[in-house]
């Protein structure tokens, strides 16, 4: 049997048959732009994963959403069975009896019980006995997706807004800077840079390039990095104008990873610049200026850039 040749082009797990214009295979903030379909609803819900994810303006609006709706079920269940099981009810309308079951209800969810209102007889303590169990059950849940959430390692990089085609050395090179805005330490910062454009002999398919970089790898990230493909005569971009670029639907998909001194754990980041994310005859500003006895740098000015031009 005949060994298979190898394919001249490495995909990544992105599939090379997503040619079509306008496709983005990262999106800025790092995720795949990808959308499954035909699946099982239970299998595609992953209710840890979204709770600790999401943002925190989402969480804690579920949090209240949950614990209010509960406690509304409960006072539901109180005033169906009858108020008159339950002592110290002082309400003599509907509303005001399903406001004093509320109240009770919270207090017994949270284990709080002022003493107050209290169950009288069996339906009573039954419902008051599973809604202090699932209390207790849910705020312990809430405590596990808390830590769940400020224990996750996460690589707060910054990425610059566009990336850059700017004079490097003699020749020309292709750019961008990332910054760690955090107080946090990232050592042994590693970062790829693979370039996707569709092919010229089939612009249903797509093209990969793994990216030769000046520096692939820093021991220490204190400061802005400027990472740079020297556009040699290897380089798939050579002689690349930026109408190509644009033609063939060009993206730079960018992969970094670090060590993050705070959770003792290696952390992932992921970004990419589309052709028209690209600036064509500029350079960055440089930032870094001296303090005292140290340096400082102005994160907020990652984007200045000035003209230069390419070689």
């Amino acid at each position: 049997m005949r060994p298979r040749r190898k394919a001249k082009y490495e995909d990544l797990g992105l599939d090379t048959r997503t040619g079509t214009t306008g496709y983005r295979a990262l999106n800025k903030d790092g995720t795949f732009n990808v959308r499954k379909h035909n699946v099982p609803l239970l299998e595609r819900i992953n209710m840890f994963h979204s709770l600790v994810t999401m943002s925190w303006p989402s969480f804690f609006a579920i949090l209240v959403t949950v614990y209010f709706g509960i406690n509304l079920f409960f006072a539901s269940l109180y005033v169906i069975i009858g108020t008159e099981h339950l002592t110290g009810i002082r309400g003599t309308t509907t509303m005001e009896k399903f406001l004093d079951s509320f109240f009770f209800s919270a207090q017994t969810i949270t284990t709080l019980g002022y003493g107050q209102v209290a169950p009288l007889n069996l339906p009573a303590n039954i419902v008051a006995a599973t809604e202090s169990l699932l209390g207790l059950l849910l705020f312990a849940l809430a405590t596990g997706l808390m830590y769940g959430r400020f224990s996750k390692p996460y690589a707060s990089i910054k990425y610059s807004t566009f990336g850059l085609i700017a004079p490097y050395l003699d020749i020309n090179g292709f750019m961008f800077r990332v910054v760690n805005p955090k107080n946090n330490q990232l050592i042994e910062v590693e970062a790829s840079v693979t370039l996707s454009m569709q092919r010229k002999d089939n612009p249903d398919s797509r093209e990969f390039h793994l990216l030769e970089l000046e520096r692939s790898k820093v021991i220490l990230f204190p400061t802005m990095w400027t990472i740079v493909h020297p556009i040699t005569e290897n380089s798939p971009l050579l002689g690349i104008s930026p109408d190509e670029m644009m033609e063939r639907d060009t993206e730079f998909l960018i992969f970094i990873k670090a060590f993050d001194e705070s959770f003792s754990q290696t952390v992932y980041s992921k970004s990419s610049y589309k052709a028209n994310e690209i600036k064509w005859g500029e350079k960055f500003t440089y930032l870094t200026k001296r303090h005292g006895s140290g340096v400082s740098i102005d994160v907020g000015g990652i984007d200045l850039t000035y003209k230069a031009a390419l070689n």
